[in-house]
């Protein structure tokens, strides 16, 4: 599995590494999510991973959720150390939360931890500050909760903008978004977060459009397309269909190159966005980070004076490629 990751990642530098010749607005940041995962071991792969960005020094980085697995414990400590973590970044971090670190939290594995009580953790922890970043150079994001009152629980959406890119994150998890249709506790949290999530990125798109932005990037934790049927489309049962549909929405108004990074599957993937039917959403990729036993990143090269405006390049820790 090591062996076949490493290859594949070669071969994806080779087609997909950014130029050398990058324009005067061109910048780089680095994806990263489902880590760390196995703990406490992962923690010393983690610092490496960390110690490997700093010393590349992106612009930001983006973490998208899942800071343990789903079987670990969800305690605060746990959450306490990998905040300490995201602290010794020395840019800018932005973090959206996962799945593991909340909604699976019922597992016996997990603690049996009530999954909202945790959430609320979540959120006074990693968003003490909604209008900025974590990392020890935070910069300014501007947060769902305080643009829009009427989505004040959401500190953890946020929104920035780059040399005419705009990057916003949406507080979308695996275990299908936590909806459960016969559990009306869950059922009314993802309801309500839905509305937020798309509230959030329609108006972002809005706003993307009014400015004339060259690009977006939308980041969120959940792999859309884990509950599959066999009839060419998602199930009437699937949480992510909305998101879908918001995604497709916003490639026909921006007309811009839209790049979506998630995480959940562990499996290092960059092709065409898909829609609630399997058809591709022209102008739009997704970025699918590693994680879990491959504690690795993607660096993502931005240059909206390109055409392409992306390019993507597997970062990777020799060290942390044994188990």
């Amino acid at each position: 599995m090591i062996r076949t990751l490493k290859a594949a990642c070669l071969g994806l530098l080779a087609l997909t590494s950014p130029t050398l010749a990058a324009g005067p607005n061109a910048f780089e940041f680095v994806a990263l999510g489902d880590m760390p995962y196995n703990i406490p071991k992962d923690y010393e792969k983690f610092d490496r991973l960390i110690a490997a960005i700093n010393k590349i020094g992106p612009a930001f980085s983006i973490h998208i959720g899942d800071i343990k697995s789903g079987s670990s414990l969800c305690t605060t400590e746990n959450f306490q150390k990998v905040f300490n973590q995201f602290a010794t970044f020395e840019g800018p971090l932005v973090y959206t939360p996962g799945d593991n670190e909340w909604t699976d939290c019922h597992r016996d594995a997990a603690g049996k931890f009530d999954p909202l009580e945790r959430l609320s953790v979540i959120r006074s922890m990693f968003y003490p500050k909604p209008d900025q970043s974590l990392g020890r150079k935070p910069m300014p994001v501007e947060s769902q909760a305080l643009a829009m009152p009427e989505h004040k629980t959401f500190v953890e959406n946020a929104r920035f903008e780059k040399n005419g890119v705009m990057f916003v994150t949406l507080h979308i998890v695996g275990s299908n978004n936590n909806f459960e249709p016969l559990n009306p506790k869950t059922a009314l949290e993802y309801f309500e977060r839905d509305r937020a999530n798309i509230a959030w990125l329609d108006d972002s798109v809005k706003k993307a459009s009014e400015r004339g932005l060259k690009a977006m990037v939308i980041g969120f934790q959940a792999n859309p397309y884990d509950i599959r049927q066999k009839t060419g489309g998602l199930p009437v049962a699937s949480a992510f269909v909305n998101t879908l549909k918001g995604i497709e929405r916003a490639a026909k108004i921006l007309n811009r190159p839209i790049l979506v990074i998630e995480g959940d599957e562990h499996v290092f993937e960059y092709v065409p966005m898909q829609n609630a039917e399997f058809k591709p959403i022209p102008g739009v990729m997704r970025l699918q980070v590693m994680g879990a036993d491959q504690v690795q990143a993607v660096r993502v090269t931005v240059d909206p004076d390109d055409p392409a405006v992306f390019g993507i390049q597997p970062l990777m820790v020799r060290e942390n490629l044994a188990n």
